[in-house]
């Protein structure tokens, strides 16, 4: 047994890769272990390719609609081979860069294997068995198959395998109308497939506020997007060479193709979390504390594996105060710190803090204001008026409980509000900065002034 090493961690993702070169840089002997392509989730199958993939659909649209503003472009054809091509370049550009930051340091040793537990605090790994003091979990989560009678024998797509399509679609079934089934339904519809989106939810990204839904769908529908919203599949079947869906309310839709993106679950099934005494809760999470501990003595567990949101800069954020405690210094709370969030649809969907919908379920006191993302004049004149912005107030501290924005760079936008709520900041900041004009920001500031604290007289 190896007992040489001061960390082990298991998963090169978004949280593992910087906390153990990090480590290893700072005097730790460190042992990553990898059993696929290093760099996790975001950087093979989530982020990179899907958000380079997005930028192909937007060209493609942006080209067919050009006349609105007077350009004529032509016929659009979209080459999906070629879009495919691009997006393995730049994931192997992107792979190769993790490559290079975790060789060449003395103290970090590199294992290409499936390490699991086989006692406690006892990982074996290739036929090789190694221990450490402190153990950390970065193993991630892969794309969610529910249990619907014959889904299972019928040919289904996940977030990974969609993006390996090198022909089109002639009609793309999504079940699932959250983040990864409205990024991909969109795209797809602009690659110039039909589309249709089926989710048991009455809305589209049903934990949002019915407003930012709505707002959504709109944009969904005038682009040719079929929505089967408040129906959740019952059933699939193979009819000749299409798939069939059937709806509990009776309906049949019948496609090509179908992407299944109702959730992911955890890569914790052969970790032996039993024999390494990890618990896991009902749903395969490894259970973790505020601090990123876990019911086994020196293992913790950051990233998507431990239930939380699942976001790269959450689980890169996770890697920060991991390495403080690990390095025995003083750190923030995981529990109180802001994550935001955006989906990158068109318009992008961005928020920060709790929905309406949210804060009237915990109690909170709060002013509200809304606005249309229309009424910007930047969006006017570059004809991105689609969306709505969203703003909740502590009247008490004039402080920033919430925000929400559907709009044209959105995710951007957003962060106006995230510095000023991690600041501890008031929104008079945003109503007494100077914007420039034209610009989306100066949108932002006129959604605060629309609070009659901050209205103009």
């Amino acid at each position: 047994m190896d007992s040489s090493a001061d960390v082990l961690v298991i998963g090169s993702g978004q949280a593992g890769v910087p906390l153990a070169t990090r480590l290893a840089k700072a005097g730790k002997r460190v042992v990553l272990f990898e059993r696929g392509n290093l760099g996790g989730t975001c950087v093979n199958v989530g982020c990179t390719p899907t958000k380079t993939m997005v930028a192909s659909a937007r060209a493609a649209h942006v080209a067919r609609n050009a006349a609105r503003l007077g350009v004529h472009t032509g016929d659009v054809k979209v080459d999906l081979a070629a879009v495919v091509d691009r997006k393995d370049a730049i994931v192997a550009r992107w792979r190769s860069g993790v490559e290079r930051r975790v060789h060449g340091i003395d103290s970090l040793r590199v294992v290409r294997a499936h390490a699991r537990f086989v006692a406690p605090r006892v990982i074996e790994a290739a036929g090789d068995r190694y221990s450490a003091p402190a153990i950390v979990l970065d193993v991630g989560a892969r794309a969610l198959v529910p249990k619907v009678p014959g889904l299972e024998s019928v040919p289904h797509l996940d977030n990974h395998t969609v993006m390996d399509l090198r022909e089109l679609p002639r009609h793309l079934l999504v079940v699932g109308g959250g983040y990864i089934g409205c990024e991909f339904g969109q795209m797809f519809r602009r690659f110039g497939a039909q589309v249709t989106i089926v989710d048991h939810a009455t809305h589209l990204l049903d934990r949002e506020d019915p407003e930012i839904s709505t707002a959504l769908e709109s944009v969904f529908t005038s682009e040719g997007i079929a929505l089967e919203l408040g129906a959740a599949v019952a059933s699939a079947k193979m009819s000749g060479n299409d798939v069939v869906l059937r709806l509990a309310n009776g309906k049949e839709l019948s496609g090509s193709h179908v992407l299944v993106a109702v959730g992911r679950r955890p890569n914790t099934d052969d970790l032996g979390c039993d024999a390494g005494g990890v618990a896991l809760d009902a749903r395969g999470f490894v259970v973790t504390g505020d601090d990123y501990t876990t019911s086994a003595e020196g293992v913790y567990a950051v990233g998507d594996v431990d239930g939380g949101p699942q976001f790269t800069h959450t689980a890169w954020d996770d890697h920060r105060l991991l390495f403080e405690r690990l390095m025995g210094k003083p750190t923030r709370s995981r529990g109180a710190r802001l994550i935001p969030f955006t989906a990158f649809t068109d318009p992008q969907v961005a928020g920060v803090g709790p929905s309406e919908r949210e804060a009237r379920e915990r109690g909170l006191t709060f002013e509200v204001a809304t606005m249309p993302f229309g009424n910007i004049a930047r969006a006017i004149e570059i004809d991105e008026t689609a969306g709505i912005m969203k703003l909740l107030l502590d009247p008490a501290t004039e402080r920033v409980l919430g925000a929400r924005i559907v709009g044209a760079e959105a995710g951007e936008l957003i962060h106006m509000f995230v510095v000023l709520m991690q600041a501890n900041a008031s929104a008079r900041a945003i109503v007494d900065v100077q914007c420039v004009h034209p610009s989306f920001a100066e949108g932002v500031q006129s959604l605060v002034m629309r609070l009659p604290r901050y209205a103009l007289s």
